[in-house]
């Protein structure tokens, strides 16, 4: 069933002068894909990936391009002008998606960027935009595994870390020490179940947690000096911004990764690296 607000796959049934008709089923019948919008050497019969949404004149339309976010999913947007019934915020279509006023916590202006909700609002159809995400989220306790991976939306910086959106769902936190990269609000990354309170809570990580991460990067190490000779300017006097930069994860799971290493002789540590072992007898 075609789905307003996201991205179908729907078959060409029907070539137009001015487009394509794709099949929407009994309940939408069919729906145009205007000519500028249509791929090249595409043909009766073929599927394509189309978002449908309603167009300047509340027609149901196709379109190739893709907005910056769909129903059901965040994104930071900007706000390009303002009437009588709220603000219109640029999503990447022709037609501006609308924040009503009383799905705004204070009034915008023109310039503004805000992070909002994308939804179908009931009685009208519309596809309109919220910034009370609170009502959007935590509405069904969390089901994570700790370690799980799942994507994030970085929402803000907070005295504690980063508040970020876990799976489009749920309200989490992750903490300054787990955080290693700059990060900036609207940024999509992927991150860690680390802990679930008994509140609900979600405290997150951008690691990937416990010995599977260790192995990664014990593997990733042995490459890395391979492919520099054989040494590398890291130790565990390194700095966390250094050991991240250029291997991806805390200074924690580097210690982890060298002991290990060191303990099975495959590497020296040194005053000034680490330097792979030559393999015995040779």
């Amino acid at each position: 069933m075609v789905e307003i607000g996201k991205v179908n796959n729907l078959e060409v049934v029907k070539e137009v002068e001015f487009g394509l008709y794709l099949d929407g089923g009994e309940v939408f019948g069919e729906i145009l894909l205007p000519i500028r919008y249509v791929p090249r050497d595409c043909k009766l019969g073929d599927r394509i990936d189309v978002f449908i949404y309603f167009d300047s004149e509340d027609r149901i339309i196709a379109t190739t391009e893709k907005p910056r976010a769909q129903v059901g999913q965040f994104a930071l947007l900007k706000v390009v002008s303002v009437n009588s019934i709220g603000a219109f915020l640029d999503w990447g279509l022709p037609k501006d998606l609308l924040l009503p006023f009383n799905e705004q916590k204070r009034r915008l202006h023109p310039g503004e960027w805000r992070t909002v909700r994308v939804y179908q609002d009931v009685r009208t159809l519309r596809l309109v935009a919220s910034t009370k995400l609170d009502k959007f989220l935590d509405k069904t306790p969390p089901a994570y595994e700790i370690g799980g991976e799942v994507e994030l939306y970085i929402f803000e910086r907070t005295d504690l870390g980063f508040n970020a959106i876990v799976n489009n769902a749920h309200w989490g936190l992750l903490l300054d020490n787990e955080v290693y990269e700059p990060l900036t609000g609207g940024e999509k990354v992927t991150g860690y179940i680390k802990y679930i309170h008994e509140d609900g809570k979600i405290d997150l990580s951008l690691q990937k947690p416990g010995y599977e991460k260790v192995v990664d990067i014990s593997e990733e190490l042995l490459k890395m000096l391979k492919a520099q000779g054989g040494f590398l300017p890291l130790t565990d006097k390194s700095s966390p911004k250094l050991i991240h930069s250029l291997l991806g994860v805390s200074k924690k799971t580097f210690k982890k990764a060298i002991g290990g290493l060191y303990r099975k002789r495959l590497i020296a540590i040194e005053a000034g690296g680490i330097r792979l072992m030559a393999p015995a007898g040779k």
